[in-house]
């Protein structure tokens, strides 16, 4: 039994009991220091509602962080499990408005830009599509322009000769283009920064400033003509513009760094560390190159040249300056279709066969693009 004065056997007025060592009056305060904090939970998380944001992350930090003795039993489960309810039902409406908010806000965003493609681009092209199926007189669907289009020799022929010249630039481009590519990447970086900084000085150059260039070089009182017979190689002047060849040279000029600046790019992700492994194995300068550098460059090569031949089947300026009328293109031939003759049905028709080729071949310009990625 123990002994008087001993202290197990007092009681003191603030000390817990357990079970039914504890008193009448405690119990009740008790449970109310328990419930105190589920009522703190609930004006906090209705504050952070009035404000339009409920944390989450700090309601359950705090409902997690009770005082020692309500870590366990009924009422701290409660308390945990009423905080993360309150919580979630307070976060769920606002973050649902909020995201509801954006979507709206971004669409309003971007709706000037989408009716301007509309309005621009889209329209006018099926609005040509309608065209080249439609009857001019009773506005009924028919598929007769298609049917003369094939029948006529003449726009068959001006097709056939603007893919063969875009196929003569594309293959023009790759000529000068990869060898120049391939030589900047050894160059020193201070002359590497030079060489694009040429290339790309060409995109701040106007077109027709550029073509009206190359009839001071290659007219007949050009630089090159005079150059020629002051040299003594030629007795009068080479005819180089108003042909194919005037065109080619200008339209290579054009679409030079379309193919230089992606295969300079491309050479410069290939690891020097192949190389040189090759390099080590016995092979020469000669097979590294065509066995090892060329295929790993050839996927942004092609898709390069795709790019450049889709850009030339569509020039105007170029053609129109340099061949002097001379040389018929798809594009001259529209014109001369829709502001001569006013034969609009066949300008349609041309233009939707174009598209399709066109739309093909950026098909596969962008798999091969997605391949070397």
């Amino acid at each position: 039994m123990p002994r008087r004065g001993d202290p197990l056997s007092r009681s003191e007025p603030g000390s817990r009991k357990d079970g039914a060592g504890r008193s009448g009056e405690d119990v009740p305060d008790l449970q109310r220091e328990q419930e105190s904090p589920v009522a703190d939970q609930r004006q906090m998380v209705a504050r952070q509602r009035r404000r339009g944001r409920a944390p989450l992350e700090r309601v359950q930090a705090v409902a997690v962080t009770l005082p020692g003795s309500y870590e366990s039993g009924p009422v701290a489960s409660q308390t945990v499990a009423a905080a993360h309810d309150v919580a979630a039902e307070a976060t769920a409406v606002p973050a649902r408005r909020r995201a509801s908010l954006r979507q709206w806000e971004l669409f309003f965003l971007l709706l000037p830009m989408l009716l301007l493609i509309v309005l621009i681009f889209d329209l006018p092209i099926l609005n040509a599509a309608y065209w080249s199926i439609s009857d001019p007189k009773t506005g009924a669907l028919t598929l007769g322009h298609f049917r003369d289009f094939l029948d006529s020799t003449a726009y068959l022929r001006i097709i056939w000769r603007t893919f063969f010249l875009s196929l003569e630039v594309t293959a023009a481009t790759i000529l000068l283009g990869y060898p120049l590519a391939y030589w900047a990447t050894k160059l020193p970086p201070r002359w590497r920064i030079v060489v694009l900084g040429l290339v790309v000085t060409t995109f701040w150059v106007s077109i027709l400033v550029r073509t009206y260039a190359w009839i001071v070089i290659l007219g007949s009182a050009g630089l090159i003509n005079r150059l020629l017979m002051w040299a003594g190689v030629v007795s009068r002047p080479i005819e180089f513009l108003y042909n194919e060849f005037g065109i080619l040279v200008g339209m290579t000029n054009v679409l030079l760094p379309f193919l230089v600046l992606p295969l300079f790019a491309a050479m410069m992700r290939v690891d020097m560390r192949l190389l040189q492994v090759a390099e080590t194995l016995g092979a020469s300068r000669f097979r590294i190159f065509w066995q090892v550098f060329f295929p790993l460059t050839l996927p942004t090569l092609a898709a390069s040249a795709i790019l450049v031949f889709i850009l030339s089947l569509g020039f105007y300026i170029t053609p129109a300056v340099l061949g002097g009328g001379r040389v018929p293109l798809v594009a001259n031939m529209m014109d001369l279709l829709i502001n001569r003759f006013a034969r609009w049905e066949t300008a349609a028709v041309v233009s939707v066969v174009l598209m399709v080729v066109t739309l093909s071949l950026y098909a596969v310009y962008q798999w091969l693009r997605e391949k070397n990625a």
